[in-house]
């Protein structure tokens, strides 16, 4: 099989996946006209199972699309580049994490918790300066980091899920 056309195939379904988890709920936050939703469990997913640029952008490819398709236009430039640079962000700490021969688990939640940090403080930014709330934009800094945990929690239970099941281990065959 094609290594090549079975990422590109992966990271289409994870796009995809990722415009719909963060579609299907969706909280207006206080302050902004953002919202929160569980898209974040399918960047980490994207990251741990397809990563490094394509798991990239699968999650800033689908979470811009969300925005986009949700009236939300004004986020989807930020979006995508919060959420490319998190799935990254989080590829690259699990896998700096796993050469130290420690638990998945140690590294799923280690890099999942830089990858929502780096959300929190990139919606922030984007908010303040691209969107010109200014300090209002900490309005949202609370409802970011809710979606944070939630996601993050979903996305490790997940992931064991899939790698009890052997899908990690599958995926990573033909990635």
């Amino acid at each position: 099989m094609n290594k090549k056309i079975t990422r590109l195939v992966l990271t289409a379904l994870f796009a995809a996946l990722t415009c719909v988890a963060t579609s299907i709920i969706k909280v207006p936050t206080v302050g902004t006209n953002g919202y929160v939703n569980i898209g974040d469990t399918v960047v980490l997913l994207s990251a741990w199972l397809i990563g490094g640029v394509y798991g990239g952008l699968a999650a800033g490819i689908g979470s811009a699309l969300a925005d986009l398709l949700g009236g939300y236009g004004s986020y989807a430039p930020g979006t995508f580049i919060v959420k490319f640079l998190m799935a990254v962000v989080a590829f690259l700490i699990y896998k700096t994490v796993i050469k130290m021969k420690v638990y998945h688990i140690a590294g799923y939640v280690l890099s999942g918790i830089a990858a929502e940090i780096l959300m929190i403080a990139g919606y922030f930014l984007y908010e303040s300066i691209f969107l010109g709330y200014g300090l209002a934009a900490a309005a949202s800094i609370g409802s970011n980091a809710i979606q944070g945990v939630t996601s993050l929690v979903l996305g490790v239970v997940v992931v064991l899920i899939l790698q009890q099941a052997k899908v990690i281990q599958l995926v990573k065959k033909y990635v």
